[in-house]
């Protein structure tokens, strides 16, 4: 299963990229919005999940998410911010407080997904 990530943060990305192939699913990377959209307007690119920050430089990760449901609406949205108190997620969307443990993200993804 391919899981985009979106994660202005180089080093944070590199985190969840890292669990998410321990978990056995294929992460696929993007720094900011515009290059999550191109992904995710791609129709040969198979999509299982959207992981997305909040707060992205070029876009809310809210906005992202419509956009992405746009083209794909069935796709699974997964927020991640360090103001998860603050968010509000929108229906049938999902949400994981930064920071995360390993244990806490793969729940997450496993709660949404089950196994790859």
């Amino acid at each position: 299963m391919h899981l985009l990530v979106v994660e202005d943060d180089d080093i944070v990305r590199m985190l969840i990229v890292e669990v998410l192939d321990e978990l056995g699913y294929t992460a696929i990377e993007a720094d900011c919005a515009d290059a999550a959209l191109k992904i995710l307007e791609d129709p040969a690119q198979s999509l299982a999940l959207l992981m997305t920050d909040v707060g992205l430089p070029d876009m809310r990760g809210e906005e992202l998410a419509g956009k992405a449901r746009e083209v794909r609406p069935l796709l699974p949205v997964l927020f991640a911010s360090g103001y998860a108190e603050n968010v509000e997620v929108p229906t049938g969307m999902h949400l994981i407080g930064k920071p995360f443990s390993i244990d806490q993200l793969r729940d997450k993804v496993l709660a949404i997904l089950g196994a790859p």
